[in-house]
């Protein structure tokens, strides 16, 4: 019925995925999208909300909520950016740059258990093309 629905397809695998994610990053106490957008903070830190939401293909609305659950855990801190007394870019904290290179490790583990499931060529492949269809529709 729904051979041919990018919908049903893309939500049913977002589904799976994010259950091999979440239990990856259970052990950080972080959810999947925590975790990526900690990564963000880390590799191209200090970034703005207005960045990291963009960068995380998300609204402005979200990003603000989830870096407060970031915040809470003591893994990122608002400051205040001199050009703009109203704006805030994040910045990482000692205690999430000690997690840094495991994260890496772990996002890795799951990049290479997910391949070795479905195939290097066909991972690749389908990254690809989700990329390009999420481009296309944008």
């Amino acid at each position: 019925m729904f051979e041919h629905c990018l919908y049903f397809n893309t939500t049913s695998l977002a589904r799976k995925v994010d259950r091999i994610w979440t239990r990856a990053f259970k052990p950080f106490g972080l959810t999947p999208s925590q975790a990526f957008m900690l990564r963000v903070v880390l590799a191209e830190g200090p970034i703005t909300h207005t960045h990291l939401a963009d960068r995380m293909n998300i609204s402005k609305a979200t990003c603000s909520r989830s870096v407060d659950g970031l915040q809470k855990l003591g893994l990122v801190d608002r400051k205040q950016t001199s050009a703009d007394g109203r704006s805030f870019e994040l910045v990482s904290t000692e205690k999430a740059q000690a997690l840094n290179a495991e994260l890496n490790e772990t996002s890795a583990a799951v990049t290479k258990k997910l391949k070795h499931l479905v195939g290097n060529e066909a991972f690749e492949t389908t990254v690809t093309n989700i990329k390009g269809i999420n481009a296309a529709i944008d």
